[in-house]
Parts: structure tokens; sequence; C-alpha cells
């Protein structure tokens, strides 16, 4: 793996955080919540993420599979690179998302980029760890992010 995508990808984490027991037994539930949980800077519209992050899941779910989704705006609401980030959030129960494998999602990682080629890099390289067994099985613990940068530095 690509040492710096995985460190950006950490950088991004630590800037959107990880949500734990977040509430909602629909997408759409969760984004709110998630949403009025997230720390953004002022000039990001919490509307128009939980908005961004609807329009996108009633095109196609973002469940991959493994109880993993990977939520994302379809166009870019970020419109400075230090404002991008990651949110990590564990469900409190796992939803059905019609993922390929029909297992529920318990976990999602929540990007919001600035352009369309760093989000495809931060998507491949997170599609990459989560094939990683030992990745998904640390995921199921709902690993802090320092966890989770421990186990990308052993890689």
């Amino acid at each position: 793996m690509d040492a710096d995508n995985l460190t950006k990808i950490m950088e991004l984490i630590k800037r959107g955080g990880i949500y734990k027991d977040v509430e909602g037994d629909t997408p759409e539930v969760v984004f709110s919540n998630l949403c009025k949980m997230m720390d953004l800077p002022d000039v990001i519209d919490r509307e128009q993420v939980y908005n961004a992050l609807c329009a996108r899941e009633k095109v196609l779910s973002t469940a991959i599979g493994n109880g993993i989704a990977l939520p994302h705006a379809r166009n870019s609401i970020i419109k400075d690179e230090s404002e991008q980030r990651i949110c990590i959030v564990y469900l409190k129960n796992p939803m059905d998302m019609s993922a390929p494998d029909e297992r529920k999602v318990y976990a999602m990682f929540v990007l919001l980029t600035q352009n369309s080629q760093l989000h495809l890099k931060i998507l491949a390289t997170l599609a990459e760890l989560i094939r990683s067994l030992p990745f998904r099985k640390l995921l199921e613990s709902k690993p802090s992010a320092d966890e989770i940068e421990a186990f990308i530095k052993t890689l």
C-alpha cells in the first residue's frame, strides 16, 4: 500500500474523528445524527453535508460488504484542503444497507474531500485496507484513531 496515501488517510481520520454508538435504523437517520455530532469548521454547512450524503445514498448504496460502508458526497462540498476529513462511524445497531454480501453495516467511513482526484485515491486506499482481514478484524473491535494508526504503521 502507498505510504503517502495511508498517511493522508490517518491525517483525515484524525481531523474527522471517530463516532461510536451512532443511532439510526436508516442511512438518513444515521447521517442526521452524525451531522449533529461532527466537529466541522463554521464554513461547512451541516445541512449541506447531510443532503449530499443522502443524495449519494439514494443513487446506490455505499455499503461495500463485510459490514462496512463508504458514504460520501457525489460532488465536492469541501472548498479548502484543510477542511477535508474522514469520519469513522460505528453504529449502535448494525443496519441493512443492501450490501453486496447482504451483511448489515456496523462501520462507516464518511469521506468529505475537496476534489475527485484525492477522493478516488482515498477510496482506493480504503478499499485496499478493507480487503485486509486483519484490518477488518480490528474494525470489529471499534478501535480508536490511535489504534487504527498503530495498525496502519505496521503495513
